[in-house]
């Protein structure tokens, strides 16, 4: 009996440890999307932004184009802030699943912005599909994938026009 009782024990401590893993996981992809949302609101710092991604990541958005591997990535973000001279990325209502050393994730964003030359104020939405996997115990990029909902100007907003 006391075997049956010890095998009991260790199976629901590896059970616990397990779903510990999970939610630990989880959190650490949050802070990662914390990172770059920092770093994007930070002029979009080019170096920072970089070293959230894997060498061969993808980072893909319908309306600014599709960047394949780190560097990629790297080159776009050296020109972003002169194409959002302004922002602020909130990433919300997170979906994610964590799967060992592989995770994916939806995420809703919201940006309020500052476009071009111009400065025009816009309200940006999307929402971001993201695959991450862990390195040497840290957790990065695979691929981010936005899909933009509406992009208006600050003063119309996105009752009058969804699409500018």
């Amino acid at each position: 009996m006391a075997v049956d009782r010890t095998t009991e024990l260790a199976l629901k401590l590896d059970e616990l440890q397990n779903r510990v893993r999970i939610l630990e996981d989880a959190d650490a992809i949050r802070n990662l999307k914390a990172r770059y949302a920092a770093y994007c609101d930070d002029n979009y710092n080019p170096d920072k932004i970089a070293e959230l991604f894997v060498e061969d990541a993808v980072w893909e958005s319908g309306s600014l184009g599709r960047f394949e591997g780190r560097e990629a990535i790297r080159e776009f973000f050296q020109g972003a802030s002169k194409i959002f001279t302004f922002a602020l990325h909130y990433g919300l209502n997170p979906q994610i699943e964590v799967k060992g050393d592989t995770a994916r994730a939806r995420w809703y964003l919201f940006m309020p912005c500052t476009v071009g030359d111009g400065n025009k104020a816009m309200w940006r939405a999307g929402i971001d599909d993201e695959e991450y996997v862990r390195v040497n115990g840290e957790w990065k990029f695979k691929s981010k994938t936005s899909t933009v909902v509406f992009n208006t100007p600050f003063e119309e907003g996105w009752a009058k026009v969804r699409f500018a």
